[in-house]
């Protein structure tokens, strides 16, 4: 289900900061890119260490195994560079996930920039695993990438794995079978567990108020 809106999302200029998208070969960039160009975001890739300081915002993109995200993270150069960035930065889906410290899925640390823990839904809801389509997101605390849309807006979601509700960090809940964490935030950090790329104006907006921060 798509959310309806009263007034359309307005596209970035050009003289929006660059956002760079972390290309580690586990992420779903494509359809991210292609909404960044529907908005007007300008971006680049960033593939080794010293390319991260040329952008003013930083994406993770990610699909997939977490576990496996990490090592190919790990592999590239870039994971230890990520924790110490002072700019903006955005996890999307298992980009988000990999923020936090630890994964049930491969037993496998992550980050741990948000001192949160990656689980899996499996013997934990009674619904069908993999949680995927619409569903409504509450944002709360005043996150700064909800802005301009409403408190339960739907988003796009598709994961078997949930990052637990945390009154500290969760920025956006989500209900199924559980309340869960949509949105985490700690500091310049961060992640999204839905697909803004995906999910319509409502995540063309989300975007564009990442693209927006300082």
């Amino acid at each position: 289900m798509r959310n309806t809106w009263s007034c359309p999302v307005q596209k970035a200029f050009y003289d929006t900061k660059m956002i760079g998208i972390i290309n580690y070969g586990a992420g779903n960039i494509f359809s991210l890119t292609a909404a960044l160009n529907r908005l007007n975001i300008p971006y680049g890739m960033v593939n080794k260490v010293d390319e991260l300081a040329g952008y003013d915002r930083i994406i993770i993109p990610g699909v997939g195994h977490a576990g496996a995200a990490m090592r190919k993270l790990a592999a590239s150069g870039l994971a230890a560079s990520i924790g110490q960035l002072t700019k903006p930065v955005l996890g999307i889906c298992v980009g988000m996930q990999l923020l936090t410290a630890y994964s049930e899925e491969g037993d496998s640390p992550l980050l741990d920039i948000i001192s949160l823990n990656t689980l899996h839904f499996d013997k934990r809801i009674a619904e069908k695993v993999p949680h995927m389509g619409w569903n409504k997101v509450f944002h709360e605390n005043g996150c700064p990438i909800f802005d301009n849309i409403k408190k339960d807006a739907y988003f796009y979601f598709v994961h078997s794995y949930f990052i637990e509700y945390n009154a500290t960090f969760t920025a956006a809940s989500a209900q199924y079978g559980l309340k869960f964490s949509a949105a985490i935030q700690d500091r310049n950090f961060y992640g999204v567990q839905f697909h803004p790329e995906k999910s319509g104006e409502a995540g063309e907006q989300l975007l564009l108020n990442f693209s927006n921060l300082y």
